[in-house]
């Protein structure tokens, strides 16, 4: 039998979110995993993973994190282009990859890593970073060989036997402006973001993890050029979380307390906090 959807309205959302806020500290029922705050609260409110429910209006995404967390927030996952080429898989694993930490343990001896978060800030010991190509309308990836780090010399010799040369990339890989607003106005356009505190207790010699949901924040209306600024400020990443014979996705990645700038409007519905940790 299919599953009957429950709907809210925007505002009956927000009567939700405070229910659950009064309830205080509820029990973590999903797991010890970076996903089981928002696991918790969809069940709570009754609704699929990623999907809120809300009839003549835009949708809504909804994105939660522990408060105390000190991970990235990702927005969204999109493989770079071009897609034709496989570039994680292809090009970067084979060619810029290094061992894995698990090679010749739970991994083959031959097991490489690609594993790095990138911004336009500044480049990683490795000599890669992000660029923003206005005139072409691309975010793109970018490598400097002199750049790297001593440490990593008989990996960038490696590069070289396997590249051909230590120039920038033959192709740079990239994500075109136009593909990156598609994809955020389907997984952004607006969003509630919610943070709970965690507290941990062992009961019957079991220990269990609570929540307590203390934090909501409305946005509303993301805006491309706020997007793209957010690039060109660093406050955007660019994660990538790849070994050889699995791709975890490449992340579009950002701090929760820099998530507003990507919005026109942002209004806090609860914020009780004591440490002051929230925006």
């Amino acid at each position: 039998m299919a599953t009957i959807l429950r709907t809210f309205s925007k505002e009956e959302l927000i009567e939700k979110f405070n229910e659950i806020h009064s309830k205080g500290w509820i029990e973590n029922m999903r797991g010890r995993n970076d996903g089981a705050v928002g696991n918790t609260l969809e069940d709570l409110l009754g609704i699929p993973e990623n999907n809120l429910p809300i009839p003549n209006a835009a949708e809504w995404e909804l994105k939660a994190q522990r408060s105390n967390t000190t991970s990235l927030l990702t927005l969204f996952h999109m493989e770079p282009s071009p897609r034709a080429l496989g570039v994680v898989p292809n090009i970067l694993l084979p060619k810029y990859g290094w061992p894995s930490a698990g090679a010749g343990k739970q991994y083959d001896t031959k097991e490489l890593s690609f594993r790095a978060t990138l911004s336009t800030k500044s480049y990683i010991d490795r000599g890669f970073k992000v660029l923003v190509n206005d005139k072409e309308r691309k975010i793109e990836i970018t490598f400097n060989s002199d750049i790297t780090d001593a440490r990593h010399k008989a990996w960038l010799s490696s590069v070289k036997e396997r590249v051909g040369h230590l120039n920038d990339f033959d192709i740079r890989p990239y994500w075109g402006f136009d593909d990156l607003f598609h994809k955020a106005g389907t997984k952004l356009i607006n969003c509630f973001y919610v943070r709970a505190d965690v507290k941990r207790e062992t009961i019957n010699r079991k220990r269990k993890e609570y929540f307590n949901y203390n934090y909501v924040l409305k946005l509303s209306h993301f805006d491309q050029e706020k997007f793209i600024q957010a690039f060109r400020d660093g406050i955007l990443y660019i994660d990538f979380d790849a070994r050889s014979h699995h791709n975890h996705g490449t992340k579009v990645r950002i701090h929760y307390n820099d998530i507003p700038l990507l919005y026109k409007d942002a209004e806090v519905i609860i914020n009780d906090r004591s440490n002051g940790d929230c925006l």
